[in-house]
C-alpha cells in the first residue's frame, strides 16, 4: 500500500488508486456489473427532480431500471447527493431524489456548485453523458434531448455540444417537439454527431412519430447500432452518437395536432413573460395543459421504450476489457 502524508492535518493518508476518480460512488449493483463487464444503461435524474411530481417519478424510476433489467443489462441512474456523483442508485437513495424539494438541475456548469455545497442533484442530459463516459458507460436512454430554441437561434443547449464531444450513445425519441427540429439537426451536423433513426426514416418529434425531417442514417436492430457505434469510436472519433426512436404508435399525436398545442403554448408564454431557463419547464407544463394530459402518457410510454431499446443496444457492444487497479 502506498500512503501520502497530509502536511496540514499530521495525518497519513491512502493513496488514491489510478483509476478511480474522486466524488464519484457507485453502488453495489453498478460496480458489481463493471466488475463482470455485464452491459450498463446511464439513466438521466431531472425527470425524478424536476419532471413529474411525486409519487409518480419514483414509479417511474424504477419502471426504468426494471425495463432496462428485463432486457438484458443493467440500470444505473446517476445523480447528486452529499457531496457525491452517485451511479447507480438503491431504492432508498430514489426515495430521497423522488421526495427532495429544493434539488437543483445540473448540467455541466453546475457539478463544482453542487458538490461543494453537498446539494441534491438531478443531472441533464448533458450531465448524464459527462457521467456516463467518465465511468465507462457506453450507453444512455432519456426522453428528449434539448437543443435549438424557436426564434432565439443562439440558444442552444448544452446537450448538442457535449454530443459533439463525449463518446456515448444517447437513446431519445428526438428533440422534444417545443424547440427548432430542423436547426437542432443542422446544428448535430456540424458536432460531428450521427443521427441514427431507430426503426424509421424519419426524425421524431417526441410527441409525434414523424416531424417531416428525413434522416440519412436508418438502422433496424440494436445489433446495426452497435456495429455502426464501434465502426465510428474505432477510428478515434471522440462524438456521441443519437439513436432517435419514435415514440410507441399507440401514445403518438399526430405531428400537426401536436405543433398547434405548442404554438399556442409559445404565444402563452410570451404574453406571460417567460425566458431564460424558465422557458422549457413551462411550455412543458403548458404542453401537457393544453393536451389533456395526454402529452404525459407520451412521454412516460416513450421513456420506457427507450430504456429498454438503449439495454438492447449496450448488450450488442462488444465488452471492454476490466480496468487494472494497479497502485
Amino acid at each position: 500500500m502506498v500512503y501520502n502524508y497530509d502536511m496540514n492535518t499530521k495525518t497519513i493518508l491512502p493513496k488514491l488508486q489510478k483509476n478511480l476518480k474522486p466524488g464519484y460512488k457507485p453502488s453495489a449493483v453498478v460496480a458489481q456489473a463493471k466488475a463482470e463487464n455485464k452491459p450498463l444503461v446511464a439513466l438521466e435524474s431531472t425527470v425524478i427532480t424536476h419532471g413529474l411530481p411525486y409519487p409518480e417519478n419514483l414509479k417511474l424510476a424504477r419502471d426504468m431500471e426494471r425495463v432496462v433489467a428485463e432486457n438484458g443489462a443493467v440500470g444505473a441512474t446517476i445523480a447528486l447527493m452529499g457531496g457525491e456523483i452517485l451511479v447507480g442508485l438503491s431504492d432508498d437513495q430514489l426515495e430521497t431524489l423522488a421526495q427532495a424539494k429544493k434539488a437543483r438541475k445540473v448540467s455541466l456548469r453546475d457539478f463544482g456548485v453542487a458538490l461543494a455545497r453537498g446539494e441534491i442533484g438531478g443531472t441533464t442530459v448533458a450531465a448524464t453523458m459527462f457521467v456516463a463516459e467518465q465511468q465507462g458507460i457506453r450507453v444512455f436512454a432519456t426522453g428528449g434531448i434539448g437543443g435549438v430554441h424557436r426564434d432565439a437561434p443562439f440558444d442552444v443547449s448544452t446537450d448538442l455540444t457535449q454530443l459533439g464531444r463525449c463518446p456515448v450513445i444517447v437513446v431519445c425519441a428526438g428533440a422534444k417537439s417545443i424547440l427548432d427540429i430542423p436547426a437542432t439537426a443542422e446544428y448535430l451536423e456540424t458536432q460531428g454527431v450521427p443521427v441514427i433513426g431507430y426503426q424509421t426514416d424519419h426524425f421524431p418529434a417526441f410527441f409525434s412519430r414523424d416531424s417531416g425531417l428525413p434522416l440519412e442514417i436508418r438502422a433496424d436492430s440494436p445489433e446495426e447500432v452497435a456495429e455502426i457505434a464501434e465502426a465510428h469510436w474505432g477510428l478515434g472519433l471522440k462524438s456521441g452518437i443519437l439513436v432517435v426512436v419514435p415514440v410507441p404508435e399507440e401514445h403518438a399525436s399526430p405531428y400537426e395536432k401536436m405543433e398547434a398545442v405548442i404554438q399556442q403554448a409559445l404565444a402563452e408564454a410570451k404574453a406571460d413573460g417567460i425566458m431564460g431557463n424558465k422557458m422549457t419547464p413551462y411550455l412543458l407544463a403548458k404542453v401537457k395543459e393544453l393536451s389533456g394530459g395526454k402529452s404525459l402518457e407520451a412521454n412516460l410510454a416513450l421513456l420506457l421504450n427507450n430504456a429498454r431499446v438503449a439495454a438492447q443496444i449496450a448488450a450488442c457492444l462488444t465488452p471492454r476489457p476490466r480496468p487494472s487497479h494497479k497502485l
